[in-house]
């Protein structure tokens, strides 16, 4: 091997499903029709929607993140979803969430979607929001309350 050519990379496990007790909230989301492909189950591109959906309401309903009138924002700037088993409309899902890893101005979460009453997830993946002023777009630290409500996803 020259000193040119790429170190070998170690290969890594394969993602496997996980349990409910992996995650700390949870959320139900509706299949819809349109959600559907022609293969009979939801595209892979609507889990990605669903992460954020789940991620988005617990922070609105814990009353640290306000979409319309806030100052800061989350913008997405990684994601990844691993598929164990097809889920279809119409068809309740349950959407657990946990925070990974939290900076200071962003959050790692983790996301498994589950068929409703399932005991291990059907996908699971993550997705990395950095939070910024609405107007600059610069990062900002995360204010306090923000932080124990992420602290209780941990």
């Amino acid at each position: 091997m020259t000193t040119a050519d790429p170190q070998p990379q170690p290969v890594a496990a394969k993602p496997q499903a996980l349990p409910r007790s992996a995650y700390r909230a949870f959320s139900p989301i509706t299949t819809r029709w349109m959600d559907n492909d022609v293969y009979g189950h939801v595209n892979n591109v609507v889990y990605y929607s669903w992460f954020d959906t789940a991620v988005n309401a617990h922070l609105i309903e814990q009353g640290v993140l306000d979409i319309h009138n806030g100052e800061t924002i989350g913008l997405v700037v990684e994601t990844q979803c691993n598929y164990f088993a097809p889920l279809a409309f119409p068809q309740t899902i349950e959407a657990g969430i946990r925070v990974a890893h939290r900076g200071s101005s962003s959050v790692r979460y983790e996301v498994g979607l589950f068929a409703q009453g399932e005991e291990l997830t059907a996908a699971r993946g993550h997705f990395v929001h950095v939070y910024v002023n609405k107007v600059t777009r610069r990062p900002q630290p995360l204010p306090s309350q923000f932080i124990q409500v992420l602290e209780t996803l941990s």
